[in-house]
């Protein structure tokens, strides 16, 4: 199956939100269409139907990392969450050609669609692969990992699940490591610089193999939530 051949549930401009076909239809702004639309929950047979592992991946593209991993982790539950709904497409596609029971998609902006419908300590592990860098510096205001979205993330892990972070980014890498050593909830699992090159079993996403074949360095950060404050 080819992405063109996923038809979304709703014609472009008259979209509201919905969970279809093991994907979660979520747009703003909330108080119009679907403003009354709670999230069942992890459990419920339209997103995973059971209590296994709940794994978070924010900006999957087009979904080569996160399949990746669901296919090699069936006893986890991954979550992909895009924005694009031409990059869902392909995150679709690839659940539906691979056969992944253990992989739920979430089209919408990654805080707004968390902060309204995620449950809180509910989600194991997080996974943040190449967020937008915006690197112009009148730009940098739009990136994604801000205090608010920590908050939000602190928010929906259980204490002592973990929060992966890679970027190419040397700026966006800074802004990372003092945005989550700032917050109360999260503590760094790798000493100070607070990243590393390489991390062995994590494996590979679009990105990663671009800029690695233009030999651009890789920081990848570890953080895990500690406390149940905010």
């Amino acid at each position: 199956m080819k992405p063109k051949d996923l038809k979304l549930p709703f014609q472009w401009g008259e979209q509201f939100i919905t969970i279809q076909d093991k994907v979660f239809f979520t747009f703003e702004p909330f108080d119009k269409k679907g403003s009354d639309f709670d999230f069942p929950g992890w459990g419920h047979p339209e997103v995973f139907g059971n209590d296994k592992p709940v794994k978070i991946e924010y900006c999957s593209g087009n979904g080569k990392w996160i399949a990746e991993r669901a296919l090699a982790d069936p006893d986890g539950n991954w979550v992909a969450v895009e924005k694009k709904a031409a990059r869902l497409r392909k995150v679709w596609a690839k659940m539906k050609n691979l056969g992944l029971p253990n992989l739920f998609s979430i089209c919408g902006e990654a805080l707004e669609a968390t902060k309204r419908f995620l449950p809180g300590a509910t989600v194991d592990e997080v996974y943040i692969n190449f967020p937008d860098p915006w690197p112009k510096k009148k730009h940098a205001k739009y990136r994604l990992i801000q205090t608010p979205f920590a908050c939000e993330l602190a928010r929906i892990l259980k204490e002592g699940g973990t929060v992966s972070l890679v970027t190419d980014d040397e700026a966006y890498s800074e802004q990372m490591i003092d945005v989550f050593s700032s917050h109360p909830c999260f503590e760094s699992c790798y000493e100070a610089p607070f990243y590393r090159g390489k991390r062995e079993g994590y494996g590979s996403s679009y990105f990663e193999d671009l800029w690695r074949g233009k030999g651009k360095p890789i920081r990848y950060h570890l953080f895990k939530k500690v406390g149940s404050g905010q």
